[in-house]
This record gives structure tokens, C-alpha cells and sequence, in this order.
């Protein structure tokens, strides 16, 4: 591929053809692009805050290599200013792929046109009758500095408005500006400058932050700039290249590069399953002289990182999050016909507002002056604002660490407030990492080897995931209550598709409904918040209804899970595991089952009647992967189909059993679709990976029917409950035998023949903590796992005695 040397790039190239220009967007005369830039530099009457700077951080390259690591480790020095700069390692000089001359050339981009003038001192549109010396008249459908990604909220018109709507027409905004491609904009924007400073050298950043405030504060003439901003990736595409790019290994895969930052493990983005433009995919900006970027904080007060690829600086100023509400009141208090006007005004990032009068009203301001090569980091509700020095390209995406899960709660109960539209699914996020987190620390717990896990930081008592979890809970807790109280509400289970193929929320508040819902009869597509359940409509309670993802009793065993209980753990491991990786282990297995082992002929018959009777102190004994209840009598006929083969890992055995990867057994049980039969089941041991042995009992003739646990007492219990549930929605009798299971015994692991064959694939007793046990307790259990009564016989090829 072609690229464009950096000479050809920066060369002085004058300004022509500017009227000949073909252009999509067929701008008047009267645009910038086709005026003599008559606004002129006045040095004399500069307005250049004086802010401290935010602080700089200069990364070693071993730092350097994990970039959420590096965020985590700076936070506490950097977030009390709100914003910081880092420079990266000198051998970090990733290629920008814009600078391809395919790209650099051909490739046209869309621009906005900012009048400079008119971001802080303008009147209110509905007192302006007509425009004093504007004879454009503004677009409905200009491009404007909301987001795309803040559907329905903060842009400057709604697309349900129509064209004649005077309230469309009457907010101010950006008009939409000529279609450049790079060259072309870097043409314009040299122009531009030169005609606007009439300086032999380039101006300093310094001079040129003295005159951008001067024109925003204390304006003397019209200024006009264009603006490419909030490129999306079919636009131009990203400055990094991405990982297809197999020449450009080093920079394609690194934490460094903004396609790869949101997801990578440890930032709660990677949850989201969506491609959200803006938030998940990287937006383009494509700057000139005074272009702006007015006050604003992150959607869902996420962190954002911005690296600037090429060309003249950019100066930012960051407020911390602490002191937004005072930004706030301080903007309102000097721009009240604006907010009253527009109440929403900073959703839309179309204001300026002077740092030096941010300061006066206390507010803590900081400067960063970002140079090509770096990065600038803002935090959680961090409000930021800057402008551009000259032709430049920066590239921004957001991130979500775990510590900003408690700022994305206060984020969507603020945008709750304002009816504000979301654009992420907090709870699906929240909870996306507390799954993620069980299934860590239930492999750290697994693992005999102590290694580095990265989420076990954020949970016990006073983790930062664990905290957030507790934070939801009781909010969840004091909402249902609160419902409980005014009306009886039947509690339903929410579908784990609910809001899988389109976006659920509140039809008065935009809150997501990803966690609980309430509805009703009268208007099946159509759901509430909890606060709001009660305007949905005015139908009687028995048609109403509350939907529940998780009840409080399993989000308190979620936090109880984080905090280390292991009975929660292993609950929760269940429940992710059956829920969201089952069709992923299941094919896992399947290589690993040995199919190969047979019966052989001649081989044994285990088709043997068991009454246990044995070891009473077991039953106050719980196991990682089984629990015995001594007072079950059952007649189980357990026949063995594959031996499977022993896998030497903690969680393969426990004191009371061994269970070999590949299992298979058959057994008789009730069947769970009609329980006036008796079926075949088959029970298998899967191989789970770290999380060990995963148990599946299958219904032989309707093998949709499957039961999924990590605990083989638990996955029968689940076939047990299933037939009462059946027998009870069919009205039949609840019989005695119904009220208790063991799961070890139907799986087979207590059958003498079967427990002696598994005892001799491990000769050299490396299970521990089984054999251990089994010497300790020999004296007094020896009869019962090697029945002196047994035929002779073999189990596939094991002697029998």
C-alpha cells in the first residue's frame, strides 16, 4: 500500500481550486470554504486563562505493556484532576493507516461549521427574530455536537420534529460543512491560518490560546471554522490498524490501540456484545484552527482515551468529577437565558465557558497541551473542553475499568432524573462482571497453584465489584419494598431473553430494564421501571406483574459468593456455567470422552440392587462436587457404559468419590415429561476445564431434556424437583420417594464394582484427598466399597474380587 511520505504531508501547499471543488454538500457562497478570511489576530486584547496544568505520566516499557494495569496504577495521582497526559515509550510509533493515499487523497469525510464567536456569548434563538448580519439560514439537519450514540437525548432536533417544527429550528447547533478529503482539509485549514495571523513564524500554542479566548469571551468579528468531528469507522476508518493486519502485529494487538482498549479483560465494555459507535468502536476527529470541543462529560461518566496521530497540538481543560455539579451551577449562573432556554444545553456540546471564570467560582480547572504521539486520559464524569491549534487528527474510544461501575450506577439514576436516554445496559454490564468474577475465583479456588488473578482484587468484603453488586442490591431491595407495600404484585421470573433481541426500558424514564421490569396484561410490549410501575397503567393488581431476573435471596447469595462463601460460589458457578458456557464446555468434552472403552466381552454385569445404610456423619458432610444424604433408600440399577479416565486436578475427587473424566453410566429414574414411567437416563461426567468435573444427566429418550451442575447431588436434585413439578401440574400424587435423591449413588460412585474399578486407574493413589480418607475410615467402611459377597468378575479389564 501507498503511503504519503511525511514531507509531501506537511508540505505549505497554497491554497486553489477552492471554487471548483466538487463537494457533496453543494455549500453556498457564502460558506467559509468560499470567503477571504477578513477576522483578524489582535495580540494585544488576548484572554489566556491561567489554570494549572493536569499532570503528565511517561509509562516505562515494561509499564507500558498492560494499559488497564497503567490506568489502575495513575488513577489515584490523576483522577483528582480530572484529566491527564501520557507519553507513551520512544519506540512507540504505531503507522497511522490514514496516511494512505488511497485514504489521505480520495477519501472524503463530513464537517461541521462551527461559529467560534457564538459558543459562549449568543442570545437565546427565541429572541432572535431575525439573524443581525447571518443571512444563512440553520439547518434542521445540521450535524450537531451530540452524539450519535445519545440517541433521543441532547441532539438539537428530534427526528419525530418536523422540518417546519420552530423548535428545531430555534436550537442553536453546528450547521453541516463541505465534504473534504484529508489533503484538501489540510489545504484549507494552512489557509486559514496564515490569512487569520498574518504571522512570518507559526504562532505559538500560547498566542493562539490567548486569541481563541478572546474570540469566545470578547468577540469582534465573526469566525467560522469546519470541524470533522465524531467521524464514525465507515467514514474513514480508524488511524490504528487492527489485528487483520498481520504486518502490523506489535501495534494491531496492543492494549495501546483504541480498537482494542475497550474490550480487553478487566473493563466491563467487554460485556457488551454491541459495536456502540463512539463508545466501543473509536470516532475520528479531524481538526483545524479554533475547531472546538465545548463542555461535556463521557455517556455513562466512562473514561475516555484519546491519542492525537499527527499534526498541530490540542489544548484541553478538564474539571475532576467531584466538581461537575459546581461546573454546572457555575454555567447556569452566567448563561441563564441559555439553560432556561434549553435546560439539557450541556448535553448537547455546543456551549464554551471560559476557564477563567470557571476559576473565579471556584472551580478547579487544569490545562493539557496534547502533542502528536499521546494520549490524554479524562475520568468518570470528568467534564472536558479544548480546541485545536491546526490541521490535526486524534482518534478517542471510551473504557469501563471495574472502579467506574459505581459512576455508571450514579450515571443512569441521574439520566433516570432527566429522562435520558442510555446508551449502554448497566446491570447487564454489572452483572457480566460479577459472572466473570465467580468463575475466577471459583478456578483460583480449584487451582493447587497460587497465580495472579486479577478479578479476586476486586471482590472479598470490601472489593470495588463486590460493593457494586451490594449497591444494586439494596437499591433493588428498597424499590420492591417499596412496590410490596402499596400493592400485592405477583413476582415473576424474567425470560433470560427478555431483552436479548431488542432494547427494554422504561416507557417513562428510559431506565434499562435488563435486571427487573414491571408490566402488564393490557400492554404486553410495554414495560416500567420500578419507581414508575404504578403510571404505567390504572389496570387491577391481579393483571399486573413484576419481572425479576434474579431474586434479592440469589443477588444476596451473589454478594455472599464474591465475598469468599464458597456454598455461594458454587451456587453462582452453577448458574453461569449452565446458563451462558454450557454448548462452549459440552463441545469440549466431546474430544476428550473416550469412546473407545468399551464392555469388553466377558466383562461384569453391574446391575446391583444398593439399600444404603452406612456412614451416618457423612450427611453433615458437604463436598466440592457432591453431598450425601444418609437417609435415602432407593433401588437404583446403575449400569456402566464408559470408565472414563482420571484427571489428577483437585476437583476430580472428593473424600467420598473419585469421578474420571468421560463417565457414563445408565440408570432407571422417573421420567421428568410423564411420571407414571420409569426411563433411562445417562449421567456423565464433563470436563470443565479449571472449574473441573461438570455433571449432565440426560433424559436417554428426549435428550433436550438435560440437567447441568457442578454438583452431582444437585443435578439429580434438579431431575427429582422436575418430575414433582411434572407430577404436580398433571395432578398426580406426590409420592414419599419423591422427597429426597443421592445424586453420588445414581451416578454410580458408591456401587462397590464400579468404586473398585475407578480405585484401580489410580494405583499409585495420587487423588489424595480420597484415599486419605479412605485409610483413615478403612476399618470401620471396608465392607461397604469391596463386597465380599460380589461374583468374580471384570470391569473393563479390571479384576474384580
Amino acid at each position: 500500500m501507498e503511503h504519503l511520505s511525511e514531507s509531501q504531508i506537511n508540505e505549505d501547499m497554497p491554497l486553489k481550486n477552492h471554487d471548483t471543488d466538487k463537494d457533496t454538500n453543494m455549500e453556498p457562497p457564502t460558506s467559509p470554504r468560499h470567503r477571504k478570511v477578513i477576522a483578524r489576530w489582535l495580540p494585544d486584547e488576548a484572554q489566556r486563562p491561567t489554570v494549572d496544568e493536569a499532570p503528565v505520566f511517561s509509562p516505562s516499557l515494561e509499564e507500558f505493556e498492560d494499559t488497564l494495569a497503567y490506568i489502575e496504577k495513575i488513577r489515584p495521582l490523576a483522577e483528582p484532576y480530572g484529566i491527564c497526559r501520557i507519553i507513551p515509550p520512544s519506540t512507540w510509533k504505531p503507522p497511522c493507516r490514514l496516511k494512505e493515499k488511497s485514504i489521505w487523497e480520495h477519501t472524503k469525510f463530513p464537517t461541521r461549521i462551527q461559529t467560534v464567536d457564538l459558543l459562549q456569548n449568543r442570545e437565546p434563538m427565541m429572541k432572535k427574530k431575525k439573524p443581525k448580519s447571518r443571512k444563512r439560514k440553520r439547518r434542521r439537519n445540521s450535524r450537531m455536537g451530540s452524539s450519535k450514540r445519545r440517541s433521543g437525548s441532547g441532539s438539537a432536533s428530534s427526528p419525530s420534529e418536523s422540518a417546519s417544527s420552530p423548535e428545531a429550528e430555534e436550537k442553536f447547533g453546528f450547521n453541516s460543512g463541505s465534504d473534504f478529503t484529508l489533503e484538501e482539509f489540510e489545504r484549507y485549514a494552512l489557509y486559514f491560518k496564515d490569512a487569520y495571523f498574518k504571522k512570518k513564524d507559526s504562532p505559538s500554542v500560547e498566542e493562539i490560546e490567548g486569541e481563541y479566548w478572546r474570540i469566545v469571551e470578547q468577540p469582534t468579528d465573526e469566525v467560522e471554522v469546519y470541524y470533522g468531528a465524531d467521524l464514525e469507522n465507515r467514514v474513514l476508518g480508524s488511524g490504528f490498524y487492527k489485528k487483520a493486519d498481520s504486518d502490523m502485529d506489535q501495534y494491531a494487538v496492543s492494549g495501546w490501540n483504541l480498537n482494542n482498549l475497550p474490550r480487553l479483560p478487566g473493563s466491563v465494555l467487554s460485556f457488551e456484545d454491541c459495536d456502540i459507535s463512539g463508545v466501543l468502536v473509536p470516532w475520528l476527529y479531524v481538526g483545524m484552527c479554533f475547531s472546538s470541543f465545548c463542555w461535556h462529560v463521557e455517556d455513562h461518566h466512562l473514561y475516555s482515551l484519546n491519542y492525537h496521530h499527527f499534526g498541530e497540538p490540542k489544548v484541553w481543560y478538564g474539571v475532576p468529577g467531584s466538581e461537575a455539579t459546581s461546573l454546572e451551577k457555575a454555567m447556569r449562573k452566567h448563561l441563564p437565558d441559555l439553560f432556561e432556554e434549553q435546560p439539557d444545553l450541556l448535553h448537547s456540546l455546543v456551549t464554551q465557558f471560559s476557564p477563567s471564570i470557571l476559576k473565579d467560582e471556584g472551580v478547579q480547572v487544569y490545562r493539557v497541551v496534547q502533542n502528536p504521539g499521546e494520549y490524554v486520559l479524562t475520568f468518570p464524569r470528568a467534564y472536558h473542553a479544548g480546541f485545536n491549534c491546526g490541521f490535526n487528527c486524534a482518534e478517542a474510544v471510551n473504557v469501563a475499568p471495574v472502579d467506574w461501575l459505581a459512576h455508571g450506577e450514579n450515571a443512569v439514576e441521574l439520566y433516570s432524573k432527566e429522562t435520558r436516554k442510555t446508551s449502554l445496559s448497566h446491570d447487564k454490564l454489572l452483572l457480566g462482571a460479577a459472572y466473570e468474577a465467580v468463575k475466577a475465583l471459583w478456578e483460583l479456588s480449584a487451582s493447587c497453584v497460587v497465580k495472579e488473578n486479577t478479578w479476586k482484587s476486586f471482590c472479598g468484603k470490601n472489593g470495588v465489584l463486590t460493593k457494586a453488586i451490594q449497591a444494586r442490591l439494596r437499591m433493588e431491595e428498597e424499590r420492591l419494598g417499596d412496590l410490596g407495600r402499596d400493592s400485592s404484585l405477583s413476582l415473576v421470573k424474567m425470560e433470560k431473553d427478555f431483552d436479548s433481541n431488542s432494547e427494554r426500558e422504561c416507557f417513562s424514564c428510559f431506565y434499562d430494564l435488563h435486571l427487573s421490569a414491571s408490566g402488564c396484561k393490557c400492554s404486553p410490549e410495554e414495560y416500567a421501571c420500578l419507581r414508575h410501575s404504578d403510571d404505567l397503567c390504572s389496570c387491577e393488581v391481579k393483571d399486573r406483574f413484576v419481572l425479576v431476573r434474579y431474586t434479592v435471596d440469589e443477588l444476596r447469595s451473589l454478594v455472599r459468593g464474591l465475598e469468599g462463601e464458597m456454598d455461594d460460589l458454587k451456587i453462582w458457578v452453577s448458574k453461569v456455567l449452565g446458563t451462558e458456557q454450557i454448548d462452549e464446555d459440552q463441545n469440549k468434552t466431546g474430544s476428550v470422552i473416550n469412546e473407545e472403552k468399551k464392555l469388553e466381552e466377558g466383562s461384569f454385569d453391574l446391575n446391583i440392587n444398593l439399600e444404603l445404610n452406612y456412614h451416618e456423619d457423612l450427611k453433615e458432610e458437604v463436598s466440592t462436587s457432591g453431598e450425601l444424604n444418609a437417609s435415602e433408600k432407593f433401588d437404583v440399577l446403575v449400569e456402566p457404559i464408559n470408565l472414563g479416565f482420571l484427571s489428577f486436578g483437585k476437583l476430580w475427587c472428593n473424600k467420598h468419590a473419585i469421578f474420571p473424566k468421560g463417565f457414563t453410566s445408565h440408570v432407571k429414574f422417573y421420567n421428568v415429561l410423564d411420571p407414571t414411567r420409569m426411563s433411562n437416563y445417562i449421567s456423565e461426567v464433563l470436563d470443565a476445564g479449571l472449574m473441573g468435573p461438570l455433571f449432565r444427566v440426560t433424559l436417554e429418550e428426549s435428550p433436550d431434556e438435560r440437567f447441568f451442575n457442578v454438583s452431582a447431588q444437585k443435578c439429580w436434585e434438579m431431575v427429582l424437583q422436575r418430575v414433582k413439578d411434572t407430577s404436580t401440574s398433571l395432578g398426580l400424587p406426590t409420592l414419599s420417594r419423591f422427597e429426597s435423591i443421592n445424586g453420588l449413588q445414581m451416578f454410580g460412585f458408591l456401587s462397590p464394582s464400579i468404586v473398585q474399578a475407578i480405585e484401580a486407574l489410580d494405583p499409585n493413589h495420587k487423588l489424595v484427598e480420597y484415599w486419605n480418607h479412605k485409610n483413615q475410615s478403612q476399618s470401620e467402611s471396608k465392607d461397604h466399597f469391596i463386597s465380599s459377597n460380589c461374583t468374580k468378575g471384570k470391569l473393563f479389564g479390571v479384576d474384580l474380587m
